[in-house]
């Protein structure tokens, strides 16, 4: 599917098909949004901007110290946009490629911060003279959801702690599910530091536009991100201090465990040591009394007893 924003007068309108490349010019055309294209789509915009446009296989493979190049007029720029999916992230790789004003994005999945962005550059034509003020709003509203993911995770680890406090369902699975947060929020932080590091290096691009509003959007947003860093690196000790909470809860439950046996089995030795003296088939003193039986109990509820006073004196239990 292929969607060309372009002007027409005032206006700015698009088209579904890729023939309308024949009809205007390069100027007049602001975003190309190619969204799981055929090949006959990506060949047509290949031709209309003069240069290859990478494929999603080739876009994931980039390491992420180069996602950003520049190759003649052009610049080429690969991240992903999250999306929260139960207890996990998703991840979708977006290319982007900015040639004589005029971007071109390459995705596999509707994203809705691109429908909304659509219907806007529609409704308010005057606000995007070009792609880059397109890319540029395209990586403010991204941030806006990246914000929203961190708020999501401050309010889950929020719900931790307060079910730390409150001594609630302390188990094995809390734990991992703590372990299920942490991974989101390095791959939340992962991936707000690649933003922060493409849009660096738009800066200092000389192809970069030297419009002071668009460089002052751009570093307002590398701000946004900063900020955003400092939020999920918070949220990340946050993570790691309720994790040696629980584990030191669990080890401190297996002691209280570990400890009542050892008191009982203290407890009943002296006991079970005397009764194993009368039980052998030898001759004891007061064996063969009737009120043997009687006595032996006594003396071992007094040694239970007597042993129970001395752990609780000395607060042992």
């Amino acid at each position: 599917m292929i969607k060309i924003f372009y002007r027409r007068g005032s206006e700015i309108v698009f088209s579904p098909s890729q023939t309308e490349f024949a009809a205007i010019s390069k100027e007049n055309v602001l975003w190309i949004d190619l969204l799981d294209p055929s090949g006959e789509e990506k060949r047509a915009t290949e031709s209309f901007l003069g240069t290859e446009i990478q494929s999603r296989a080739e876009a994931e493979e980039i390491e992420s110290s180069s996602r950003f190049y520049e190759e003649g007029a052009a610049i080429f720029a690969n991240t992903n946009f999250l999306s929260p999916a139960g207890d996990e992230m998703t991840m979708e790789t977006v290319s982007f490629i900015l040639s004589d004003g005029v971007l071109t994005t390459l995705r596999e999945n509707p994203l809705r911060s691109f429908d909304t962005l659509q219907m806007k550059i529609q409704a308010r034509p005057e606000q995007f003279p070009d792609g880059f003020t397109v890319f540029v709003e395209i990586m403010d509203k991204r941030v806006d959801l990246d914000a929203d993911i961190v708020e999501l995770i401050g309010k889950d680890v929020s719900q931790f702690s307060k079910r730390v406090n409150q001594k609630e369902d302390i188990n094995e699975e809390f734990l991992l599910d703590i372990n299920q947060l942490q991974e989101n929020a390095m791959f939340v932080r992962e991936n707000i530091v690649d933003k922060q590091r493409l849009i660096s290096n738009i800066l200092k691009s000389k192809r970069c536009p030297k419009n002071p509003e668009l460089r002052e959007d751009l570093n307002i947003i590398l701000q946004d991100i900063t900020s955003l860093i400092n939020h999920t690196n918070f949220a990340f000790e946050r993570l790691e201090y309720l994790q040696d909470t629980v584990l030191g809860i669990i080890n401190l439950d297996q002691n209280n465990i570990m400890k009542i046996f050892t008191f009982v089995s203290v407890l009943l030795m002296p006991a079970t040591l005397l009764a194993s003296f009368y039980g052998m088939n030898v001759t004891l003193p007061f064996a063969d009394k009737w009120w043997a039986w009687i006595a032996i109990t006594a003396v071992m509820l007094m040694l239970v007893f007597g042993i129970w006073w001395i752990f609780r004196h000395r607060k042992m239990m």
